[in-house]
């Protein structure tokens, strides 16, 4: 596996990351988009320091991801029940 070194700057801090080659990409995305979560909440709210925009962006991405969750939850609970009939169809078919 390619494992490439890399370095993330979020509120003003470097991290360096050993990351393998294909997640490079969504790293960097990620590390832009919480830099621009901060830059938001320091711009539109009363933000005190970046523990305060960092603990903001915290919970918007974990609500975030609760809610794509759920919604993938719901969908394979979807998909389900759809193929419970069309089974139940065969079955009837097949009689």
């Amino acid at each position: 596996m390619d494992v490439r070194r890399i370095t993330i700057n979020i509120a003003g801090r470097v991290y360096p990351l050993n990351v393998p080659a294909a997640e490079e990409e969504t790293l960097r995305k990620v590390g832009k988009q919480i830099e621009n979560m901060i830059k938001d909440f320091e711009q539109n709210f009363d933000v005190r320091d970046k523990q305060d925009a960092l603990a903001m962006c915290a919970l918007k991405l974990g609500t975030n991801a609760e809610v794509v969750s759920l919604q993938y939850e719901k969908s394979i609970h979807s998909t389900n029940e759809r193929l419970t009939q069309i089974n139940q169809s065969l079955n009837e078919i097949g009689k």
